[in-house]
């Protein structure tokens, strides 16, 4: 089996990415599988996405955390001490990175001592497509690495992207700038070890049946160290002259950010309430308003 972790950001199509690489896979005979994980979805954001291909059943499920290939979409990435996209590469394994750069270049910019391959796929995209979507050709790199035939990487470019892009100008040129970018690569042979390099900070969550347990993560949540309130564009706001008490809004916040106080009255943390307004809509009273956000500061605002 091949484990693929694409990194990139939001919107630059590192879902469809994964989907399409996994579609050749198929098309060219292999079982595959393919997912992707959102993170903040916001544009921009990072974001990974996956594909396990094998000529076996796949039976894993869950996140890669030890790839034997890493496409890296986003040069910056690299840097990111939260999205750490090198993070498990098995020994041995292959990275691409979308960057001008040579691979030595690359190689010595960011200290890595893996298999580099370099391509300017965002030029490409600029030059053949008139944009920056990257996922079409993001895929094509993914396909030539790990062996994908190039009519089964054809077939899944044109039924993906089919499915999202109706000018067909348009459709024509993403096909043209990917089977570019599939050509532009040299096809590699593949020796990832069975071990991840020494002194990573990587998380592995055993893989067992559903008939034996389920996967769990016990640690201390996060989110308010991320403080989330950062992302709202509104806030709920109650009023208490309509507000029942009845406490539906404390049940369906996803986030477990409101809270009720002496009065028995529920409240909002606004420091991590990410405003995504379900309390506005579950209200059954419709005691809930939503108000507009003037600052981006967590602690201001109607309380």
């Amino acid at each position: 089996m091949l484990r693929l972790r694409f990194h990139g950001r939001g919107g630059q199509g590192a879902k469809v990415a994964s989907r399409v690489l996994g579609t050749a896979a198929f098309l060219d005979g292999y079982n595959a599988q393919d997912f992707p994980l959102y993170g903040a979805e916001k544009r921009g954001a990072p974001i990974t996405a996956f594909t396990r291909i094998s000529r076996e059943n796949i039976m894993e499920r869950g996140v890669i955390s030890e790839p034997d290939i890493v496409i890296v979409m986003d040069e910056t990435l690299l840097s990111d001490l939260q999205a750490m996209p090198l993070s498990g590469l098995k020994m041995g394994g292959i990275i691409f990175v979308n960057t001008p750069n040579s691979p030595l270049e690359t190689k010595e910019r960011y200290n890595i001592a893996d298999h580099v391959i370099t391509l300017d796929i965002t030029k490409i995209s600029l030059d053949m497509i008139g944009n920056p979507v990257l996922s079409g050709l993001a895929a094509a790199v993914a396909s030539r690495i790990v062996g994908i035939g190039e009519d089964a990487f054809r077939g899944a470019v044109e039924k993906e992207l089919s499915g999202i892009i109706s000018d067909r100008e348009l459709l024509v040129k993403n096909t043209e700038a990917a089977l570019y970018c599939y050509n532009a690569i040299m096809p590699v042979q593949i020796k990832a070890a069975e071990s991840i390099r020494e002194g990573e900070n990587v998380i592995t969550i055993p893989f067992e049946t559903a008939l034996v347990s389920s996967p769990a993560i016990n640690a201390t949540g996060n989110t308010p160290l991320r403080r989330t309130g950062n992302w709202r564009v509104f806030r709920p706001v109650w009023d208490y002259e309509v507000c029942t008490r009845c406490m539906t809004c404390v049940a369906r916040c996803p986030d477990g950010c409101i809270h009720v106080n002496e009065d028995g009255y529920p409240y909002a943390d606004y420091d991590n309430c990410k405003g995504c307004l379900i309390c506005v809509e579950e209200c059954p009273a419709k005691a809930i308003n939503k108000v507009r956000e003037m600052h981006s500061r967590s602690g201001e605002g109607d309380r």
